[in-house]
């Protein structure tokens, strides 16, 4: 019919031309070598031909988005397009999307998975989470040191208008209704110290030495709970978030940053809420006598750990105020000991990002020594305050989160030979049992060496501290408490699983950037490091001091425990979690 012959070779062609039609005809017989073909239905035809159409359209369409992603690779940094470029088109949206969800291994349906892998084999690229990743930052949809964790674990870093709407009422319309109870304290020097970047001031400090001899103090916590009530929508929020989020790049509060950080932050020089915690030490660093009040007060200094350490080893006369709380510090740590407590101060890194977004951001470095003078007098302070809420919730039947830590029955002595400091404390902490809650009682905090701790010094920042403020403060003015044991015991399974979420992104954030820090350091730098304990063989987990990061080394055969040695950075990938060190023999 097509040639009109039936010799071999047109025969031969036909059969081509019909074996290799997708759309008009199918074969209804095969005997041997022989195929006998027919047409298909004009219905089936026609799905087909839509089918084939689409399919060519699917694929220009993949070719156009080839090119897409080609140019934009090409081009120079500055000129990428933006992200919010490729979210504009429907069809390019979704390709990006699918690469995205494919790139921190999120996609949550089939087709996602589907596209990102052909897209990724079109541009000749293996079917990797990482490729996505790498195409994604080289046509400049991420930045070069984009945040996966922050991605996969879904931190809400925005508020809603609707949350922030209703901050913004609660800040222009909210009166203080406990005005009339409050102690106005603000004859007193107030210190809050911190560190610099610190946005969110929620504690501050005043003490004094009673005429006879005994040192008081007065521990000011920011009233957070003036402006809220449980329930309402940006409590409701916050205890959703759990915790603000605090990186290296970037702080995400708990509550909008307006309402938290001109709202409820004590301000230096301005009168502020509070609710104040007043301690009378007896001469051992015990506690004499307390009380829990609403009180106003003006903070005087809005100090920094480095200034506040300076003005302690100046001395100043007019400063005599901080002299006492770093006196009353030293007499609480001794106390604590006396009980049990285990010193866990080490080194810490901290790092503060300029301009994130930047292929080459400026990253400042902070290493925190946490026995520095007024690291300790602050977590001295804190951790007095802890103990007088916990007293006073227990003497008044008060339901709060009571933290606990079981005391261990290894005796710390055995570690006495360790130098003090970071290796004994690295040790100490193998001994630490996992913590505990009771919303009933007080229960012994044995690494503390109290009888009872409440955390209360950071209601903006932790939700299970305002938690403990509502409670507190509806005792105060006489209301019936909020909140139940039982009522509590649920909030806070649902907050810590969120706080827990959010100490994971910040410990791998901080690490990616410890990493890209020394990865741009000169190859032939040496850092000093302190061997902490040995993991197996010759191969010793080691602190860099000039860091705060601990990692592991191959050390020489005659390094001790505690004993200094000097390394070199022979590898750092931060992208992929990898640091090699190497021993400096000199």
């Amino acid at each position: 019919m097509i040639f009109g012959t039936v010799e071999p070779l047109e025969c031969y062609c036909a059969h081509l031309l019909l074996s290799e039609d997708e759309v008009y005809f199918t074969v209804l017989e095969t005997k041997g070598s022989r195929s006998t073909y027919g047409p298909r239905p004009a219905s089936q035809v026609e799905e087909l031909l839509c089918r084939k159409l689409a399919k060519e359209a699917a694929e220009k369409e993949l070719q156009e988005f080839k090119q897409l992603l080609k140019s934009a690779k090409a081009m120079p940094l500055d000129a990428k397009p933006p992200k919010s470029s490729w979210l504009v088109e429907e069809k390019t949206r979704h390709k990006i999307e699918s690469l995205e969800a494919y790139a921190i291994d999120a996609c949550t349906i089939d087709d996602q998975r589907k596209t990102a892998g052909t897209i990724l084999r079109t541009m000749g690229m293996v079917k990797t989470a990482s490729s996505a990743l790498n195409l994604l930052i080289d046509i400049g949809y991420f930045p070069v040191h984009v945040n996966l964790e922050l991605l996969k674990l879904n931190i809400r870093t925005d508020q809603s208008d609707e949350v922030i709407s209703s901050a913004e009422r609660l800040l222009s319309g909210s009166s203080d209704s406990d005005e009339i109870e409050r102690r106005d304290l603000t004859h007193l020097k107030v210190y809050a110290i911190d560190v610099d970047e610190a946005d969110e001031l929620d504690d501050a400090l005043s003490a004094m030495r009673l005429q006879d001899g005994r040192i008081k103090i007065w521990i000011h916590v920011a009233d957070a709970t003036r402006f809220l009530q449980p329930g309402s929508i940006v409590d409701r929020e916050a205890m959703r978030r759990g915790t603000s989020v605090f990186l290296p790049t970037a702080t995400y509060p708990m509550f909008p940053e307006k309402l938290a950080m001109e709202g409820m932050s004590l301000q230096q020089g301005e009168i502020c809420n509070a609710v104040t915690v007043s301690v009378v030490l007896h001469s051992d660093g015990s506690i004499a006598e307390y009380s829990v009040d609403n009180s106003i007060i003006k903070p005087t200094y809005m100090l920094t750990y480095e200034s506040a350490s300076e003005l302690l080893h100046l001395n100043l006369q007019e400063e005599a105020e901080l002299k006492i709380l770093s006196e009353a510090a030293t007499l609480r740590s001794i106390w604590r000991r006396e009980q049990g407590a285990i010193d866990t101060a080490t080194l810490e890194a901290r790092i503060k990002v300029v301009n994130p977004e930047d292929p080459q951001p400026v990253i400042n470095l902070y290493v925190e020594n946490q026995a520095d003078p007024a690291m300790r007098l602050v977590t001295e302070m804190m951790v007095l305050c802890g103990e007088v809420i916990a007293t006073f919730g227990s003497r008044n039947n008060i339901p709060l989160p009571y933290r606990g830590q079981p005391q261990s029955n290894i005796d710390t002595s055995v570690f006495a030979h360790l130098p003090e400091g970071p290796v004994r404390s690295s040790a100490l902490v193998k001994l630490m049992r996992a913590a505990e809650i009771d919303f009933r009682k007080p229960v012994r905090h044995g690494i503390l060496g109290l009888p009872g701790y409440v955390q209360f010094t950071s209601p903006i920042r932790r939700y299970m501290d305002l938690l403990a403020h509502y409670q507190v403060k509806a005792f105060l003015v006489g209301e019936s408490l909020p909140f139940s044991a039982g009522q509590l015991e649920g909030m806070a399974s649902v907050v810590n699983m969120n706080v827990r979420v959010a100490r994971r992104l910040f410990s791998s954030s901080l690490r990616y950037w410890i990493l890209e820090y020394l990865r741009r350091q000169p190859k032939e730098k040496k850092y000093h490091a302190l061997i902490l304990r040995f993991i197996k063989d010759r191969i010793a987990a080691i602190l860099l001091v000039e860091v705060g990061l601990q990692s592991s080394v191959w050390v020489s055969v005659g390094a001790q425990i505690g004993d200094e040695v000097l390394v070199r950075v022979e590898e750092a990938h931060p992208r992929d979690d990898v640091l090699l060190l190497k021993e400096v023999v000199i």
